[in-house]
Order: C-alpha cells, then structure tokens, then sequence
C-alpha cells in the first residue's frame, strides 16, 4: 500500500484530536489513523466516527511509551512505506486548582507534552514521504501529495514566554538553538521545580506553558533541520494554537468548540502541494503570529 497516502493524528479518541481525525476523513485522499493510549476509548472512537459514514482507522499508541511509538513506525514503514501527515495532537493539563504539587506537575507535564512529542518526532520524521504524485486507481484521481507536520502548542506559550527572564527569552527565540540545548533546557525546568529554584532561575509558573514552549521552538528547529537536511522535499512543518476549546482539558466555558479548534491544525496539515509557507511558524487562526 505504499502508493496510499495516509495520516496519523496523535491522542485523537475525543476533543480537538477527533475533530481533526472527523475533518482529515472528510478531506484528505488517503487512510487516516485515529490513536490513543487506550485502544477500548480508541475502538469506540472511530466506532463513532463510523456512524457517521466515515472510514477512520485505528492504531495504539501511548506518546509516553517509546515501544509504543516504535510498533507505530514500524507498521507505518512496513504497510506504507512511510508518513505524509503527522498531527502531533496528544498532550495533558492539570487543572488551574490541582493540589498535586508543582514538581510532580512539571515533571509528568514536560514527560507528555514535550518529551513524548519529540520522541513520536524522532521516529517518524525521518519517514515523512518526500513529495509524490498519487493517482487513485479506483476514481483515476491524480493527486499531488506532499508531506505535512503540525505540532499542536498553545497560545499559554507566548505568555509563559514573556514570563521568562530576559536571557532564557533569548535562548528560546534564538535560529540557533540546537535540539540537544532545547532538551537541556526543559531538563533544567524539571529539576528547578524539584530544588523550588524555578522562579529565582527566571522560569515562569506554569508547567503546561514551558511545556508549550517546548513544543514551538523544537518545531522552529525540526523545520530548520528540514530545510538543511531535505530541502527538495517540500515538507512543510508548524506549530499551532487550536485556540480555547471546549474539552475535557480546557472546560466547559471555552470559546471554540472542537471542531473550530481543529480548523488551523487541519489547515496546515493539509497545506496545498504548491505551498512553501508557512514552514518553521507559530500560528492561530490561520495566520502566523511572532515568536
């Protein structure tokens, strides 16, 4: 089935990742996977989706777990070839009034949003289809597919930004920060909470937002690497705010409902094949925002 383009859309059993997974099946030529951590919420998710005359698949997958996303890449290197949208949905918030204490919520924060974003990033950007055309046998369509990735951030990461001290706002907007000193970084937030160090070393108070930061500025380096590394490829890489959506994370007095909050990170990930831009960008509602 290599000549089937196919999408993952990571942590998409419900909320934005399921109106991304609802949006894809309607719009993207190709087989689009519906993960989750659980496979029984997985299953009934798409069994929903089914209902609605849609035609989603399924595969577990537990971002915090690298067996997991390793069994991922392999089916996906073994039953198509590779990749040509990956939507990096999954993430965790604890509530505002959570008594957890805040070193726990960083560390088990930063573990998901960040770490486990960069290692579904390790494994499958390296299969990231270069560009291809596609003729759909069946209807004799002949589709240009290029390959997409969308980072899901938030905006809570410009304001955790601007929170920050001068020279750690520096490092984080810099075009020359490496993915190892980015890791480094985040490691050090950790370990600033544990030592109650983390507001006197310049960080702000929100472990979800330097989590987010996390989540833009590797993306503004994977699309740096992309650039240096397969240029000719037209792959085409972002990070995005879905915006305040009505989910289980976010409560119920959001201002988007869920499938408006998937109409940027569909928009980017399913970018025309003649774009080259937006690469490497923050952006909410469609538009790219600073940095």
């Amino acid at each position: 089935m290599a000549d089937v383009p196919v999408a993952v859309v990571t942590g998409s059993n419900k909320g934005i990742g399921l109106a991304i997974v609802r949006a894809l099946c309607k719009q993207f030529p190709g087989d689009v996977y519906l993960t989750s951590r659980d496979a029984g919420r997985g299953q009934a998710a798409v069994a929903q989706l089914q209902q609605e005359g849609l035609r989603p698949l399924f595969h577990q997958l537990d971002i915090d777990d690298p067996q997991s996303i390793r069994a991922l890449r392999d089916f996906l290197k073994e039953k198509y070839g590779g990749l040509n949208v990956l939507v990096n949905n999954a993430g965790i918030a604890f509530k505002v009034h959570d008594t957890t204490p805040f070193a726990v919520q960083a560390e088990v924060t930063l573990k998901t949003n960040f770490f486990g974003t960069r290692n579904v990033c390790t494994e499958l950007l390296p299969l990231m289809k270069p560009y291809v055309d596609h003729i759909d046998s069946t209807y004799l369509i002949f589709y240009e597919i290029h390959s997409r990735v969308v980072n899901v951030s938030s905006m809570v990461s410009n304001s955790a930004l601007r929170g920050c001290s001068q020279e750690l706002q520096q490092k984080f907007r810099s075009d020359a920060i490496t993915e190892d000193e980015l890791v480094q970084l985040m490691t050090k937030f950790v370990e600033d909470t544990k030592k109650s160090v983390h507001e006197k070393e310049g960080w702000p108070n929100t472990a979800y937002g330097v989590s987010k930061i996390g989540v833009t500025v590797l993306s503004r380096i994977q699309a740096r690497l992309l650039n240096e590394q397969r240029k000719g490829d037209h792959i085409l890489l972002n990070a995005c705010c879905p915006g305040w959506v009505r989910t289980d994370m976010a409560g119920p007095k959001a201002t988007k409902s869920p499938e408006e909050g998937a109409e940027t990170p569909v928009y980017l990930a399913l970018l025309p094949s003649n774009a080259d831009a937006p690469h490497g960008q923050f952006v909410s509602d469609k538009t790219v925002r600073p940095w």
